[in-house]
């Protein structure tokens, strides 16, 4: 139907128009698949924004209103947090039933008549699913599982809303311990739910990161929640980060139900903060224990060692007089043998050196000078030499002549 220029529509009619055509157009209820971008709550009713985002990106190419009323959303609510264990959380994947609506006052939105909340489950599986996959075609899934877990883990870096009750508890935990250990705690203050998870842990690793000589271990821990809010523990990025990190990883997310794939890569994955607490207790606990018994056989062993030595010292103490006399008797009897040996070469060595002495006293008589004179020789000097050729006197020369008895003093006149 036309209307003509003098005689226009008001907006209420025109919006009418566009109503009675929706509803006659499109009378029917639909399945439609959206992303969830807002939700909040107003007097009971649920208003929520969706949105399509391009296939390889994240530049919507729809988006849309939608309202739950009061009387629907009080059944689809609860039965959506049994199944997931929380709240439609902005991010997640919705599968919903709608049917459109177009009010003259408020304009078109979608109204929700039903919510599959198996399909969120499944997108959340979906997604965890390609993130391993892709963790482990890059072969960093289990590399934080490699890093070794000091025995003596007490210098701890830990990542938590500062303000969270099961940081309260993981902290009086360690601080209370009935053992006395001594924990170094530093919090890395983090936003663990909604969509700055991932981000907020990653600046807080950072900043680990840059102090990594400080810390044993990472722990990460969050003091309960719903399942839906675990979405932000399985992102790619922080995945990448955890696997990467040079520390090894804690966790105690606080749901015990479902695992993340921040709890499948961490280097251990416990249920709650106070686990994650009782498992740093329990490591000291051994590594006690460990140095408690190693004390223990140090001791024994030492004592056993000492024992035998004394055994062995008695032993010897009984054996060293009869040791000590059966030497003294060999050494007795050898020193005997010695003498006796020693005194016949005395012997025989004074025997050879007194016949030597005797031949040696025959020859030195033998040579004695003044033999030659009582046979009635002579033996003349000049100036104390003895004379051997007359060609070394010279006539007036003064000589000596010895003889056997006494000496005569001549002087030559002649010689021939």
């Amino acid at each position: 139907m036309d209307y003509p220029v003098s005689h226009p529509l008001s907006l209420h009619e025109l919006n009418s128009l566009v109503s009675n055509a929706i509803h006659t157009a499109m009378a029917d209820s639909y399945w439609v698949e959206a992303e969830l971008t807002e939700l909040h709550e107003v007097s009971g009713h649920c208003y929520m924004e969706l949105v399509q985002k391009a296939e390889h990106g994240s530049v919507p190419i729809a988006r849309a209103s939608a309202k739950c009323w009061r009387q629907a959303w009080g059944v689809l609510k609860p039965f959506f947090v049994r199944t997931t264990g929380g709240m439609p959380q902005p991010g997640m994947h919705l599968l919903m039933e709608v049917y459109p609506q177009f009010h003259e006052a408020y304009g078109f939105s979608w109204i929700v008549t039903d919510i599959d909340p198996t399909y969120t489950m499944g997108d959340m599986a979906r997604k965890r699913k390609e993130i391993i996959e892709h963790l482990k075609a890059q072969g960093i899934f289990s590399l934080n599982k490699e890093l070794s877990l000091p025995a003596l883990t007490t210098r701890i870096a830990v990542i938590s809303s500062d303000h969270a009750a099961g940081y309260g508890d993981f902290y009086h935990q360690l601080l209370h311990n009935k053992y006395h250990f001594r924990f170094q705690l530093t919090l890395f203050p983090a936003i663990m739910q909604g969509d700055r998870v991932e981000q907020s842990i990653i600046s807080a690793l950072n900043e680990i990161n840059a102090r990594i000589d400080e810390f044993d271990c990472v722990v990460i821990i969050r003091g309960g929640g719903a399942t839906s809010d675990l979405s932000g523990f399985d992102t790619l990025p922080l995945a990448e980060n955890i696997a990467n990190f040079p520390l090894p990883v804690i966790t105690g997310i606080g749901h015990e139900r479902d695992e993340c794939v921040l709890d499948m890569i961490s280097h251990t994955r416990v249920k709650t903060p106070t686990a994650a607490a009782a498992l740093l207790i329990e490591r000291l606990v051994d590594a006690l224990t460990f140095i408690n018994n190693l004390e223990t056989s140090i001791t024994r062993l030492v004592s056993q060692r000492l024992d035998f030595e004394k055994m062995r010292l008695q032993r010897l103490s009984t054996l060293i007089p009869q040791l000590f006399s059966l030497m003294k008797t060999r050494q007795d009897s050898r020193i005997e043998q010695l003498q006796l040996r020693l005194h016949g070469a005395i012997r025989e060595r004074l025997s050879t050196q007194r016949h030597r002495l005797d031949l040696l006293e025959q020859r030195a008589l033998s040579l004695d000078p003044t033999l030659p004179l009582k046979r009635g020789y002579s033996i003349t000097f000049h100036q104390g030499k003895v004379v051997r050729d007359v060609s070394q006197l010279a006539p007036g020369s003064i000589i000596e002549t010895r003889v056997a008895k006494g000496t005569v003093t001549s002087e030559v006149k002649t010689i021939k």
